[in-house]
This record gives structure tokens, C-alpha cells and sequence, in this order.
């Protein structure tokens, strides 16, 4: 009797543990498909951030070589000082899609993100950090000798 108990038990707990594995990432997480699929940087950072004020600061560090050969794997580097960062997103303005990432972080983190970008050719590599619901912006220029997006 013990041991039809266990398996029941058992047998549930895999059940609600592989519903969760097997339900579509989306439902997790806000996603902006407009912003994504976005062929301009306006329009990128418009769909993306609607009807928002950006404010150019000096407060974010963008370490990003200033010239590459290959532009599929870019390695960055943002920084900020600023508190309470909630959200860290990088666009490229000359890539096809210029929407790379987000990055949504808790008020446990530092305003810190290091990732390995693409970038279709020499363009601006454009920061927008969220914190304390204001949105900050910083850019740094790139120049790249070999499309990473083709």
C-alpha cells in the first residue's frame, strides 16, 4: 500500500513538472513581437518603448571595441551607476532587426550585462537602461570589416 501511495505521488509530481517544461516560453514573458521584427531603429525603440522620454546620460559605460572584423560575434560590455536598474536593452541601428536583446534584472543586481552581439555593419550600438522608471540612453559606434547578420 506504501508504495502505490509513493507512485501516485510521484507520477503527479512528474506530471505538473513536465506541463510546465512543455508550455510555451511566451506565456512567461512579456514578448513584443513588433519591436523584434522592427526594419528601423525608430521604429525598434518606438514599439518597444511607446510614448516614453529617453534621456541621453553619461552614466552608462558601453566597453565595445571600436573596430571589428567579424561582425557575428561582437563581445559587449554595459556598466551603469545609476540605481534601481530594472531592464538593460541593446540595439544595433544598421542591423536588419535592430532590436538585440533585454535584459530584465531585479533590484538584487548590479546595472551590469556582458554578452556577444551581431552587428551587420558599422553602425551605432545604441544602450537603453530603465531605472527608477526613467529610461536612459547612451551610444557607442562600431566600425565592422565582415557582416555578422548575412
Amino acid at each position: 500500500m506504501l508504495r502505490r501511495s509513493f507512485l501516485k505521488i510521484l507520477t503527479s509530481s512528474t506530471v505538473l513538472l513536465f506541463s510546465g517544461l512543455f508550455t510555451p516560453i511566451r506565456l512567461f514573458a512579456e514578448w513584443k513581437d513588433s519591436a523584434f521584427s522592427a526594419k528601423d531603429i525608430d521604429t525598434a525603440i518606438g514599439n518597444y518603448f511607446p510614448n516614453q522620454n529617453i534621456e541621453k546620460t553619461d552614466q552608462i559605460k558601453i566597453e565595445i571595441y571600436d573596430e571589428v572584423e567579424n561582425g557575428a560575434v561582437v563581445p559587449v560590455k554595459v556598466k551603469t551607476d545609476l540605481k534601481m536598474v530594472k531592464s538593460i536593452t541593446i540595439f544595433a541601428d544598421k542591423n536588419p532587426n535592430p532590436l538585440i536583446a533585454n535584459f530584465d534584472l531585479t533590484s538584487a543586481c548590479i546595472g551590469f550585462v556582458s554578452t556577444r552581439i551581431k552587428v551587420s555593419e558599422p553602425s551605432n550600438v545604441i544602450i537603453i537602461v530603465n531605472a527608477n522608471d526613467v529610461l536612459y540612453m547612451a551610444k557607442k559606434f562600431v566600425i565592422v570589416h565582415e557582416n555578422g547578420c548575412g
